[in-house]
């Protein structure tokens, strides 16, 4: 099957379906960190053909409920918050047009009350075999909710906070960003495993 990872540099996503003989690609207006097939530019680029399935990682800074302070109503930068929203949403769309089975993720956030889009399913990394917590949005047209494959929820609560939720503890660095929006590789795998039929 044909699998546009859009939104995605890191290759996580788009490397698990590859390793299960699916004909992926990679999408960003990034360079890949990983060797393999990538489009460097526009995700809009990418729509105009035809995509079994299509697995987008936008953009979540303005979008998140943890930037409120910064892109709530009321704050500095709340304009680029609508912004965000009505290009994410433009894209919803866009994408649900180009393949019959679409998979949006972001983080707890604006997108169902700004953008009136539907509730999305919720995954934790500790549901996939990762020590961590990290709760985040998954937005589904055509597509079954993912099934957790390893729950190590409570070897993981057993952990110092600090360690289980080791992405919110980073600090200040060029990268935090970028590790903190890679895929979990047991998320990936999942979707590899129960989307690719």
């Amino acid at each position: 099957m044909r699998v546009l990872v859009a939104c995605e540099y890191s290759g996580t996503v788009r490397d698990a379906f590859i390793a299960k003989g699916h004909d992926a690609m990679s999408c960003d207006i990034l360079p890949t960190d990983k060797p393999g097939p990538h489009h460097q530019g526009d995700v809009y680029d990418m729509l105009g053909e035809s995509w079994d399935l299509i697995i987008a990682h936008p953009p979540c800074t303005a979008l998140t409920v943890a930037g409120n302070s910064t892109y709530g109503e009321g704050q500095p930068k709340y304009a680029e918050r609508l912004a965000s929203v009505k290009w994410t949403v433009a894209l919803w769309e866009a994408m649900k047009s180009a393949s019959p089975r679409v998979c949006m993720e972001n983080p707890v956030g604006v997108l169902r009350r700004l953008g009136r889009m539907h509730a999305p399913q919720f995954v934790q990394p500790y549901q996939f075999g990762h020590m961590e917590q990290k709760k985040t949005g998954l937005f589904l047209h055509g597509l079954p909710k993912l099934k957790e494959t390893n729950n190590v929820f409570d070897e993981m609560m057993k952990l110092p906070k600090n360690v289980r939720e080791r992405l919110h503890y980073l600090p200040p660095s060029p990268d935090r960003w970028k590790i903190r929006s890679t895929t979990y590789q047991g998320i990936a795998d999942a979707m590899a495993d129960q989307w690719a039929k």
